[in-house]
């Protein structure tokens, strides 16, 4: 039984023409997001009385890392049969092609270097402040998946099902002899796992005496990211041929490492207390 209600998603992944030049909603949500994470950490480290040039290096750190590491991650996990025969279409980042996990191993793997360099205090210090930040760049991305009609669920009977018809998938596998199937809009529900995540590290650290374990606000945060997006998986469409008919598809499995991380980090937080002036460990 089909759902009696449904929302006709039609919006133009194009904001505006200039002349041979487009602006994209999904392009435009990557610098929202990274923006509203900057004036997040800049006010952060303001109260905290840490040096103005840390959140500059930082910027620097999160765009590169995040960026490459997203492209990286989506052409070696995802398609890595094309683009291991194309290799100059890695650099073709324009055309699409970016995946989350690789940006958050980079992430990890870049702010360890920061956290080296720079505060001179353990990397999961710097997480525990970091979550929100990096919440409002998740949000933002899945808003830019929202308004490009990609990465969506399977068909539901549910009331707030969507009809994404500008999307070339959702028109051969669920719009076929007159019939329109709604599907689940998982860029919302991910939209919302971002900000519980955000809103749950914002209330511990500010709220509770929670940033005296050291990683413990990052290791719930990486549950709820990572151990939502492995439920959630269960409705999405496969998001290449190898996934059809696996398990657990490609981002569960990249999801596990990350769910174990964030138990780790709950665990021993115990044994990492903050030590300001004395970096951690």
């Amino acid at each position: 039984m089909m759902s009696l209600l449904s929302v006709v998603w039609d919006v133009d992944p194009i904001l505006v023409h200039l002349g041979p030049l487009e602006i994209r909603w999904y392009g435009l949500m990557w610098g929202l997001g990274f923006i509203l994470a900057y004036e997040f950490m800049s006010r952060l480290w303001k109260k905290e009385g840490y040096p103005d040039e840390w959140v500059d290096k930082l910027f620097m750190y999160c765009i590169v890392s995040t960026v490459i590491g997203a492209r990286l991650g989506h052409c070696l996990f995802y398609e890595w049969d094309y683009y291991g025969a194309h290799p100059l279409e890695l650099l073709k980042i324009w055309k699409g092609g970016l995946a989350s996990h690789g940006g958050v191993f980079a992430l990890i793997l870049s702010l360890v270097w920061y956290s080296r360099q720079v505060t001179k205090k353990s990397v999961w210090w710097l997480f525990d402040r970091m979550i929100p930040a990096v919440a409002l760049v998740c949000m933002c991305i899945r808003f830019g998946n929202l308004m490009n009609s990609e990465i969506f669920g399977y068909p539901t009977t549910l009331p707030w099902g969507f009809e994404f018809v500008r999307s070339r998938e959702w028109q051969e596998l669920y719009n076929r002899a007159g019939e329109s199937l709604p599907c689940h809009p998982t860029q919302i529900y991910e939209m919302l796992y971002c900000i519980t995540a955000g809103v749950v590290a914002w209330l511990m650290y500010n709220r509770t005496n929670a940033r005296k374990r050291v990683g413990l606000i990052t290791g719930i945060a990486l549950i709820i990211f990572f151990g939502t997006r492995f439920a959630l998986e269960f409705m999405k469409n496969p998001q290449v041929a190898e996934e059809v008919g696996m398990t657990l598809n490609i981002g569960q499995l990249l999801s596990l490492p990350l769910i174990l991380l964030g138990i780790y980090l709950m665990v021993t937080s115990g044994r990492r207390s903050e030590a300001f002036g004395r970096g951690g460990r």
